[in-house]
């Protein structure tokens, strides 16, 4: 499970003491990469400066971390200590490897190598137990469709890959072979490796969920006239935020906003909308039914303008969820995020807090990642190079600690 985080710097200046409130976890720093387009670089750049439209992402999995590179046209493979082990690359688009041999399997004995694979844009990346990569690549011009009922650009497949790098085959929505996916926006595994890839379209959601040999399972649509609202709020407007996979079950977790009008009350005119809470609904993916619902608190801070001091409440981001039904909820604040765990599966959503520290200078571009085991990873660049760290988040809710 994948997210990029966006900081602005109104939310950071006004949320400023709330990390004070909160305990902080301890950040390793595991290794940096240098910016650009050799193999042990990350081409976060145009050859012009700018920073590119493509972007990178990021995959943690027992212990080895897995860099798509959107600009670049690579996946790269490290150890914790940052040492390459392999690496898929478009040769159109990457220089020669000056470290890395081609491989020889089966016979051959290497420790590190490089494959070419004409990769066009890898974006989001997921890996399995078997250590098989799954990223999305959008696919040349010619290749692109148009769904006219979901008014939805068909323009990317999943590439699998398996644990040594070597190609294995496409995923499309049908399934190994099919026809292009819409907008992806993230790719999860879950239970006996399945996959879960999650789409957005002008009309709502998809979700494809594929076994572990790239079959079809089942196709969750989530209409946006759809989306559930509680009794409540039926005067509220609901937006769907973020949709996650369970890592160890046939479960979606659903997060939706709700929305509000607010009005002048000297002339009775509405002046715009304000938000009125979140709510993570769960969803059976076998039967398509909501089979429960957490509240999410709001994220409060305060604040002091015209010498009064002023609370203000906003609404927290999901990262994900992690194993047994924790949610990992975040907001920006001064110097780093505060977090939220939710258990969704408690009467009530029990509920932990924690702050990790990104510090300002580490803000040009950053990618997080949350692993099954609730550790946090992510990639974390300045003006000059691109840090890879964790937050052993997991010890929020390891069985030695109290339960949450």
């Amino acid at each position: 499970m994948r997210r990029s985080f966006y900081i602005f710097a109104f939310f950071t200046c006004l949320a400023a003491c709330a990390r004070e409130e909160i305990p902080s976890i301890a950040r390793e720093d595991l290794f940096s990469l240098d910016i650009g387009r050799m193999e042990d670089q990350v081409a976060l750049y145009n050859i012009e400066g700018d920073r590119g439209l493509r972007r990178a992402a990021l995959a943690m999995r027992d212990g080895l971390c897995y860099i798509s590179d959107g600009n670049g046209g690579k996946i790269v493979r490290y150890n914790s200590y940052g040492d390459i082990l392999f690496m898929i690359y478009n040769e159109e688009t990457n220089p020669l490897p000056l470290t890395l041999n081609p491989p020889t399997f089966p016979d051959g004995i290497l420790t590190r190598w490089a494959l070419h694979y004409p990769l066009q844009e890898p974006g989001e990346i997921a890996v399995d137990s078997r250590k098989h990569i799954y990223v999305r690549d959008r696919l040349p011009y010619e290749r692109h469709g148009f769904d006219a009922d979901n008014r939805a650009l068909l323009d990317s497949a999943l590439l699998h890959f398996d644990a040594g790098g070597r190609f294995v085959n496409y995923l499309g929505r049908e399934g190994i072979g099919g026809s292009p996916f819409p907008l992806i926006e993230r790719i999860y595994t879950s239970v006996d490796d399945e996959i879960a890839v999650v789409c957005r379209i002008t009309a709502g959601w998809n979700v494809y969920w594929f076994d572990a040999g790239g079959k079809l399972l089942f196709l969750v649509r989530l209409a946006n006239e759809a989306v559930p609202v509680p009794p409540e709020r039926d005067l509220d407007f609901p937006s769907l935020d973020t949709i996650a996979a369970a890592p160890d079950g046939r479960r979606l977790f659903i997060k939706v906003d709700y929305y509000r009008d607010i009005f002048d009350e000297s002339t009775n005119t509405r002046t715009g909308t304000e938000p009125d809470g979140s709510v993570i609904w769960t969803m059976d993916v076998e039967t398509g039914a909501y089979t429960g619902s957490v509240e999410v608190p709001f994220f409060e801070y305060t604040y002091t303008e015209k010498n009064r001091r002023l609370t203000a409440r906003m609404l927290y981001s999901m990262l994900g969820v992690i194993r047994n039904g924790k949610a990992f909820l975040y907001f920006p604040v001064e110097n780093g995020y505060s977090l939220l765990i939710l258990d969704l599966d408690s009467p009530g959503g029990e509920q932990r807090q924690g702050f990790i520290q990104v510090s300002n200078e580490e803000l040009q571009y950053n990618v997080f990642n949350l692993s099954a085991e609730g550790i946090i990873s992510a990639l974390l660049v300045d003006d000059w190079q691109v840090k890879v760290v964790w937050w052993r988040t997991d010890k929020l809710i390891s069985p030695g600690d109290d339960p949450l």
